[in-house]
């Protein structure tokens, strides 16, 4: 797990998770959480047991099959199935053809539901209100992100913008996330300042993945940002798509205790 001293609400949980401590064989040793990268399915539902056992959540992780894309699922409203493996070694097929977990973000105000969000170079954002009564997580590549995942996320909060918390994990880091033109041409046509957050690089650009997040938060109002500042793919104890090609995948969760 990643330890970190950030500030968090007394009623609200938060985890985000590295490589170790599961059961995956190479290349996607060992906490392998993701059931779309090649891992048997057999080993990923055992790391996501192991994670609900080290976590003592009360209910399993809401996995979601996320896309790149801006849709925020209300947890509260989704009438959940079995995520177990049923009696014939899969996945339970109406979890896993339920276009409802199609997503990138989910939020909830539910003791005990666990949002989560799985990355292996994206970087996850995790948002509560200060009084610890409603969270969320959002999966952000650069594409949702320039699109408005974290604006959608947001606004599925009856809290004020100012009362928001964010929590940023690891992610590709500025020396590495190398784009092209068009990328910088997209955040830009979007908000002028975000241009800060590209270094040129021949014909292309090093974007700043965290930093064009703490721009669109701030834009909202959002000041209190907490980054973990960790490059999945310098650092080899995280899961990096972009070092590694054929990889696990991490997971970041937030829930409310109570």
């Amino acid at each position: 797990m990643l330890h970190h001293d950030w500030p968090v609400p007394t009623n609200v949980g938060i985890a985000m998770t590295n490589r170790h401590g599961g059961v995956s064989t190479h290349p996607f040793d060992s906490l392998n959480l993701g059931l779309h990268v090649g891992d048997t399915i057999e080993r990923v539902v055992a790391n996501r047991e192991l994670l609900s056992k080290q976590l003592a959540l009360a209910a399993d992780p809401v996995w979601l099959e996320q896309v790149h894309g801006t849709h925020v699922l209300n947890l509260d409203s989704l009438n959940l199935v079995d995520q177990s493996l049923d009696n014939t070694g899969l996945v339970n097929q109406s979890l896993a053809s339920s276009n409802a977990l199609i997503a990138d973000a989910s939020y909830s105000q539910t003791a005990s539901q666990v949002c989560a969000i799985m990355t292996a170079d994206c970087l996850p954002v995790l948002l509560c209100n200060q009084a610890g009564t409603e969270v969320a997580a959002a999966h952000a590549g650069w594409r949702g992100l320039c699109d408005g995942v974290i604006e959608a996320t947001a606004a599925q909060f009856s809290s004020p913008m100012n009362e928001l918390i964010a929590y940023l994990g690891p992610a590709i880091g500025p020396q590495k996330f190398e784009v092209g033109a068009e990328v910088k041409q997209a955040f830009c046509a979007l908000h002028p300042q975000a241009a800060a957050c590209f270094i040129p690089s021949g014909d292309k650009y090093f974007a700043n993945i965290v930093s064009l997040a703490k721009l669109r938060l701030s834009l909202l109002g959002i000041n209190h940002i907490y980054s973990a500042d960790i490059c999945t793919v310098t650092d080899t104890n995280y899961f990096s798509y972009r070092r590694d090609k054929v990889t696990g995948r991490m997971a970041s969760l937030i829930w409310l205790k109570s």
